[in-house]
């Protein structure tokens, strides 16, 4: 779990800036916990470091950072073998297409984008495998009304889960979601937490909410998120794509 607290002294980063706006998200999130009269050690930050380089990653690891979050296989897969002397743990938290999952299994200990039926299968292991790797896995849900949003619709999400716990590759951890664009953030996790209660009444070890990024955290730790996916707060803005 990646400490949010800053009780250690963090080491150089080597990137402009990167140690002083870290050190203020994990302020703000002890803050946050505090508010919510819950304690920092329930939250794990999940810093997402889509399009920046690998070497950015190293610096966030000598700061204390153990939890890493990537958007693209193709980009995720090449960090992620960059830094195998690395103690990190990857979650994968973009949309996952079938196609590309039994890769993303190889290296992400989580997935936090797991939203319909097919990507479930295809995370499942082969026949005569023999040491089958088995991830930790969060049902996305989608908080808005667009299906075309990332997501299974809130009425999937019990035939979702019951997949996931037959699958045998991925244990189930909780919920993840965006809160929508157009709504008061709180309301939308609130809508989260409701129906990770329905969820721990299927699979009561999954108790997780994953919700909450840069501008929504603080409310996403009141409505009981266990795992916050923050990026450009911490890492600066995006170079752009590659």
């Amino acid at each position: 779990m990646s400490r949010v607290d800053g009780a250690e002294p963090p080491l150089p980063s080597g990137e402009p800036g990167l140690e002083e706006r870290l050190g203020s998200v994990r302020n703000g999130i002890a803050d946050a916990a505090r508010a919510a009269g819950r304690g920092v050690d329930e939250l794990t930050l999940v810093v997402v470091t889509k399009y920046h380089p690998a070497a950015l990653v190293r610096s966030l690891a000598a700061l204390g950072v153990t939890d890493v979050g990537e958007n693209r296989h193709q980009e995720a897969q090449a960090k992620a073998a960059e830094l195998a002397d690395l103690s990190l743990r990857w979650h994968f938290v973009g949309q996952l297409q079938s196609k590309k999952a039994r890769q993303v299994r190889r290296y992400a200990d989580v997935v936090q984008s797991l939203d319909r039926a097919s990507v479930v299968d295809a995370l499942a292991p082969t026949e005569g495998e023999p040491h089958p790797r088995v991830i930790d896995g969060f049902v996305q849900v989608n908080l808005t009304t667009d299906p075309a949003r990332g997501g299974a619709q809130p009425s999937e999400v019990d035939a979702l889960v019951e997949q996931v716990l037959a699958s045998g590759g991925v244990r189930l951890r909780g919920v993840m979601a965006v809160a929508p664009l157009d709504e008061e953030p709180r309301r939308a996790f609130a809508r989260l937490r409701a129906i990770s209660e329905r969820v721990r009444a299927m699979a009561p070890s999954a108790t997780a909410i994953s919700a909450g990024m840069s501008g929504d955290y603080p409310d996403a730790v009141l409505e009981g998120a266990t795992h916050l996916r923050i990026g450009t707060a911490i890492t600066g803005n995006r170079p752009a794509p590659r």
